[in-house]
């Protein structure tokens, strides 16, 4: 089919309105939040129903077209960087919540809702979705399964994996395979929604999703404790774990990203402290009243210089907002920034916080380190200037290292950011040759063509 044929049956499908082909709309689907070089599509395409899409799926294998699926281009390992000549698919039109159900407590969801969106609706009706991904104002909840996506709740309440209940997804043949249901159990057939969630695009194209609600706690406390030795605070994150304590959050953040912070949201953080531990506990008000004890205890025992819960409602937000503006904070210090996603054991933590200090001297780079460290997943952010091709150097050099630790340490290398472009060629390093081999069978099973956000995880 000749181009001019091609744009064609795409205005067709999804509407002429629909079909983006001019140079400037392109830049826009070019990129992601990666520092990646873009590559901007053949065409962007814009389904609004969930019908168009399936035909969007089939027109793109029947032509053998590479297809890149993209929500809101928040990933951060290059996930939704296109291959080029490809089509971008963009989701952002399919963004029905098609149903919040108060009785069986789930909610069915198109791509391209926004994960805040659907915490605020359940929100409304009493129910909690806990996944909150630090793009969680923007990000979309198709993007979110696919990347299985953490978040500031992830220690307690888990990432996007543990709330999908099912999903739809279109095939390369534009067919629509469903997998899960809308009960608490279900053991019907092979668990495709286990393979599809974190595959980053690569085996199918998301159209509903079913996602799991909760109740809300009924009470919760956030602390913040004030440490003048960085390997003091890493290690009261392993000590609160080890005493039994599961908190709903427990964020790491060290003073460079502090004194970064408080700079850019005026929160208030204690810019003099080596660095801080930002900590929530839920549930029941009694259970909060004695974990929170509890809590301070270890912090003190461990050689905080100050434990202070928040006064009220709106000094939590405050702090969990400034907890949020982290990765805006430093983004803005120099004109490029790598932010890692180096995952260990949580009792490693402390060891991974000295190695990263130690990178940081070594390479003589700027590196603000925060996170999930109760899940034992820093996120280390490398500022500098990628023009200085000899910095860029020393960055590479560093961020193979830290992966190296991470893996040595019994870790991961990603602990919700996924694999995209950025660390396909670290995978090796965790699975193993057969494993990528595997992969790769079960890969060309589903898409024979290859069409499917090629490049990514396993490589071409």
């Amino acid at each position: 089919m000749s181009t001019a044929a091609l744009h064609q049956e795409f205005a067709r499908i999804a509407g002429p309105e629909n079909v983006f082909k001019d140079a400037s709309d392109l830049l826009t689907y070019s990129y992601d939040a990666a520092l990646l070089p873009s590559q901007p599509p053949g065409l962007a395409v814009r389904p609004t129903t969930l019908e168009a899409l399936g035909q969007v799926v089939r027109l793109c294998n029947q032509e053998g077209l590479p297809l890149t699926v993209r929500g809101a281009g928040t990933n951060l390992s290059g996930g939704t960087i296109p291959a080029r000549e490809g089509v971008v698919v963009v989701t952002t039109a399919l963004n029905r919540i098609v149903e919040i159900n108060q009785e069986d407590l789930y909610a069915v969801v198109e791509p391209g809702v926004i994960n805040a969106r659907l915490f605020a609706e359940a929100q409304k009706l009493g129910l909690f979705y806990p996944p909150d991904p630090g793009s969680q104002a923007v990000s979309t909840l198709g993007g979110n399964v696919a990347e299985n996506s953490g978040g500031l709740r992830g220690l307690k309440y888990g990432v996007t994996r543990d709330y999908v209940m099912g999903l739809s997804f279109f095939d390369t043949e534009g067919q629509l395979v469903k997998t899960g249901s809308r009960t608490v159990k279900c053991a019907t057939g092979y668990n495709l929604a286990g393979l599809m969630v974190g595959s980053e695009g690569t085996l199918g194209v998301f159209g509903q999703i079913i996602l799991r609600l909760i109740p809300p706690p009924a009470a919760s406390r956030a602390l913040l404790a004030v440490f003048d030795r960085v390997q003091a605070a890493s290690e009261t994150v392993a000590a609160i774990i080890a005493a039994r304590i599961t908190p709903a959050t427990l964020e790491f953040l060290d003073n460079f990203t502090i004194r970064t912070v408080e700079e850019f949201s005026g929160a208030g953080l204690p810019t003099e402290a080596a660095a801080l531990l930002l900590i929530e506990v839920d549930g029941h008000p009694a259970q909060v009243a004695e974990e929170a004890q509890k809590v301070q205890e270890i912090c003190r025992a461990q050689g905080a210089t100050l434990v202070r819960p928040a006064a009220d409602a709106a000094e939590k937000e405050r702090i969990w907002t400034a907890r949020r503006a982290a990765i805006p904070a430093l983004a803005r210090l120099k004109p490029s920034v790598v932010l890692e996603d180096a995952t260990v054991p949580r009792s490693k933590v402390p060891e991974l916080v000295r190695f990263i200090n130690d990178l940081a001297k070594r390479y003589e780079l700027t590196i603000g380190t925060f996170g999930h460290a109760g899940d034992g997943n820093l996120h280390p952010t490398i500022v500098f200037d990628q023009r200085d091709a000899e910095q860029e150097k020393r960055v590479r050099q560093a961020v193979e290292e830290l992966f190296d630790r991470a893996l040595a340490l019994g870790g991961t290398l990603s602990g919700e950011h996924g694999l995209g472009l950025t660390k396909t060629r670290f995978l090796v390093k965790e699975v193993g040759k057969a494993t990528i081999a595997w992969s790769r069978r079960l890969k060309r099973a589903m898409d024979p063509k290859g069409i499917l956000n090629p490049g990514k995880i396993v490589g071409a």
